[in-house]
């Protein structure tokens, strides 16, 4: 299918929410195999890049596209069967999946039974967003079956290779390198007071759409945010929302913090923020959260950076992760003025702030070397590349594969279930209209209906 010697490569990114498509694009952009712009030029021709949103509950909308600041050649919104029939019919080099686990594995399903016979195909890309610190072994036996499974660290490349050989499975495939989206200024600390810096201390608090999940939990990190900022008037306190009341990203966000912070009556001082947070760290003099990959960015860019400990260091916050990191602490200790110091091991071990930021040079502007040699490699190999071999077939998990298939409207063996709607045209305006309203009413009872009938259920 794909010509390795065409010019420029050309990769598809297939992704289910704003954050998945912002780590496809990106990832998609740095591995993209070497390839001259012409003959005798020399120079590397840039890759073609089309995006592909699968249709479901998180798919961006249109602002936090352009929020996250990504762009394609071209894009648009499929279903998995539509999905499939693009990838019979369209020639690529490299095919970066950015779904969840169960959408990975029944992609690779459907993908196998689309290529076969077919001499060659992609390289079939795939990997993790941010932290993995849950359902290790069950995303990544999901995702067994690409060439290529995207390791984002050292000791996460350790742990996936340890999953895949303790269940007999090719480990092969992983292949170690670093999230797509660090980089930025370095922090270069606080030069002096506010009016000679220009602007206040700013301390930003990263919300995370579905940590903690639970209201008395949500209200009282907002609380202390807000106490923060009440004891503090000289600095700049913000919340970085990623989502407006709607909008879903990659998790369910039933209680958001616009709703909360209108009861409390916020100080003049904390603001809530939206947009790019590249952007927000360029302003940003310490990094608070529970667990976001938000911390990785700016332990990357030498940010002070501060993991709460307030509700407990628990697998289920995800804040277990960084024990070893020397960033954990309490608000009762931000607001008596501590700054944490990264333990310099750790931090090595997590692939950021190896050599400082992108900028200066360091281990970080070679992390995706590997991936591109490997991806090259294979797409120069003899004879294309072998069909695609997931771990979970319907002779090892009977049990378990099926489910997760037929939520894609795809049978036992990957092809499309009896009586699916046609995948080979474009939906009229009137199935446009459903798809939005059906999707409008799931947010509405995801975020309004849900919690009331929790709430019910309590009494």
């Amino acid at each position: 299918m794909p010509a390795s010697t065409a010019n420029p490569p050309r990769i598809a990114v297939l992704a289910d929410s704003d954050t998945r498509w912002k780590w496809g694009a990106l990832t998609a952009t740095r591995i993209a195999p070497s390839m001259e712009a012409g003959p005798g030029s020399g120079a590397q021709a840039a890759p073609v890049l089309d995006g592909f949103l699968l249709r479901g509950r998180a798919t961006p909308t249109p602002r936090q596209l352009a929020e996250v600041g990504v762009h394609a050649d071209s894009l648009r919104e499929v279903t998995a069967l539509e999905f499939l029939r693009a990838m019979a019919r369209t020639s690529y080099d490299v095919l970066v999946l950015a779904l969840v686990g169960g959408g990975v594995q029944a992609l690779l399903h459907g993908l196998k039974r689309v290529w076969e016979g077919q001499g060659e195909r992609p390289v079939v890309v795939t990997g993790y967003v941010g932290v993995v610190y849950e359902k290790l072994a069950d995303g990544l036996l999901l995702r067994h079956g690409a060439d290529l499974v995207l390791a984002n660290s050292r000791q996460d490349a350790e742990r996936f290779r340890a999953v895949y050989e303790g269940v007999g499975a090719d480990a092969s495939s992983v292949t170690e390198v670093a999230l797509p989206f660090l980089g930025g200024a370095p922090y270069t600390g606080e030069p002096g007071p506010s009016a000679e810096r220009g602007r206040p201390y700013t301390v930003v608090f990263a919300a995370q759409p579905s940590v903690p999940d639970n209201r008395r939990d949500r209200a009282y990190l907002l609380d202390r945010l807000v106490r923060h900022a009440r004891l503090h008037p000289e600095r700049e306190v913000l919340l970085k929302l990623r989502s407006r009341p709607g909008e879903h990203t990659t998790h369910i966000e039933e209680l958001p913090y616009q709703k909360l912070a209108q009861k409390l009556g916020p100080p003049p001082n904390l603001r809530l923020v939206y947009g790019n947070m590249g952007e927000v760290l360029d302003r940003t003099d310490l990094m608070v959260t529970v667990s976001s990959t938000a911390a990785l960015e700016s332990l990357h860019r030498r940010i002070p950076t501060v993991v709460l400990t307030d509700l407990g260091v628990r697998e289920a916050l995800g804040n277990h992760h960084f024990v070893g990191s020397g960033c954990l602490a309490s608000w009762d200790q931000l607001d008596a003025g501590h700054r944490p110091a990264p333990h310099e091991e750790w931090v090595t071990r997590q692939g950021v702030a190896a050599g400082g930021p992108s900028s200066g040079g360091g281990s970080y502007a070679t992390a995706f070397d590997a991936a591109r040699e490997r991806i090259t490699k294979l797409l120069d190999g003899p004879g294309g590349l072998p069909p695609l071999t997931p771990y979970y077939t319907p002779e090892t998990a009977p049990g378990y594969l099926p489910g997760i298939l037929a939520r894609h409207h795809l049978g036992p063996d990957g092809s499309p279930l009896p009586g699916e709607p046609a995948a080979d045209r474009e939906p009229g305006p009137v199935r446009r209209i459903v798809r939005r309203a059906a999707r409008g009413a799931y947010r509405h009872g995801v975020q309004r209906v849900a919690p009331v009938i929790r709430r019910m259920g309590e009494l």
